[in-house]
């Protein structure tokens, strides 16, 4: 048995990761119709959302809450979606991520905790 990952399959992931951080979010909607896990992770532990989150992408935010990506996933480093958009300022973002219901305690440092670090406390409500 080989632990090596077909190139086809990485570069399809590779796709799919782009389209969460900035593409086309009815494209990436389409692949979650089609099977693709919403909480599909890179080698760092970033999910799906995590990245979308991170990078503004509203849209790929609500695809993927929509697919029943878990809001709470931490990455590899501790971090969740919803700290990463408090910090990057994503207020739409922020929003959706809690109205999923996002924990601003959860992940360290928390979203809670970088709001505070970054004065960002209006975001969380």
């Amino acid at each position: 048995m080989s632990d090596q990952i077909d190139p086809q399959v990485l570069e399809f992931a590779a796709k799919v990761f782009d389209l969460a951080r900035g593409g086309d979010a009815a494209t990436l909607a389409g692949y979650l119709d089609g099977g693709v896990p919403a909480d599909l992770t890179n080698e760092a532990g970033d999910s799906l959302l995590m990245l979308a989150a991170y990078h503004g992408n509203v849209a790929a935010v609500r695809a993927l809450l929509a697919h029943g990506a878990d809001a709470n996933r931490v990455n590899d480093r501790g971090q969740t979606p919803l700290a990463g958009a408090v910090f990057k300022g994503e207020r739409e973002i922020v929003a959706a991520l809690l109205a999923a219901g996002a924990d601003p305690d959860a992940g360290a440092p928390s979203a809670r905790a970088a709001a505070e670090m970054f004065g960002k406390t209006d975001l969380l409500g």
